[in-house]
């Protein structure tokens, strides 16, 4: 880089403390490379200003070369994900003085997680079986498909109360992202619901089977198969 190029590529860090300058520049000074960066965890509390030094760390890696159909940009709310990289876009134009070309507009993969797994998932079904025009059900839906299937099966109207439609599907999303069992998960988070053990695995069984007769999937689902999928090499590689 050019030193004007320099200067205009650390500008924006003079609107950081000390600590999040250290976080933003981390491993890219020197670094020929800029999109070998490592990776850096960031722990600090509410109101430290995480978000502003993701943002800023974002900048400073597309202001100093790294390619930016490289860089993942995820958050868990979609108006989060559109105001990330709004600020993204306006750190790189104050720093380039508003050239156009400026590196943030390239960028393109930001989202939420479910948003970016549907996104991934659409563009290799065909690979992992998975048929491309899946439809996608919120937690409402969920909701109701498991009640739909609580019903079928007769778990509306047991002498001992079963577990409502919502604890259902709580149930089922813990055992899924914490991958374990059914047993273990009623032990850690569940242990009033522990004596419907088999009637929750056979109420889980037909909410996947009835997911899948509608070609639907729901929320666990996209992370799931996001995750599977990444494990097949072709396409983790081409992914990375």
């Amino acid at each position: 880089m050019e030193t004007t190029e320099l200067a205009e590529a650390s500008s924006h860090l003079c609107e950081l403390n000390p600590a999040q300058r250290a976080a933003v520049a981390y491993g890219i000074q020197g670094r020929e490379h800029v999109d070998a960066a490592p990776p850096l965890l960031i722990i600090a509390g509410a109101g430290t200003g995480k978000t502003k030094t993701l943002t800023h760390r974002v900048a400073h890696l597309l202001l100093n070369g790294a390619d930016p159909r490289r860089i993942l940009l995820l958050t868990f709310a979609r108006r989060a994900a559109a105001e990330m990289t709004r600020r993204v876009e306006h750190i790189c134009s104050q720093a380039t003085r508003g050239r156009s070309g400026m590196p943030a507009d390239a960028i393109e993969w930001s989202g939420t997680f479910h948003a970016v797994g549907a996104r991934l998932l659409r563009l290799h079904a065909e690979s992992i079986g998975l048929d491309a025009s899946f439809s996608i059900c919120d937690r409402g839906d969920a909701e109701d498909l498991m009640d739909v299937v609580r019903e079928d099966l007769g778990y509306s109207s047991t002498r001992n109360r079963f577990p409502k439609k919502g604890t259902c599907l709580s149930i089922y999303s813990y055992a899924v992202n914490a991958q374990t069992s059914l047993r273990e998960t009623l032990r850690r988070a569940f242990p009033w619901c522990a004596e419907w053990e088999d009637d929750l695995g056979k109420l889980f069984g037909g909410y996947v089977a009835a997911k899948q007769a509608q070609g639907v999937l729901d929320y666990d689902d996209l992370l799931l198969y996001w995750a599977k999928m990444m494990e097949v090499s072709e396409i983790g590689a081409l992914v990375a």
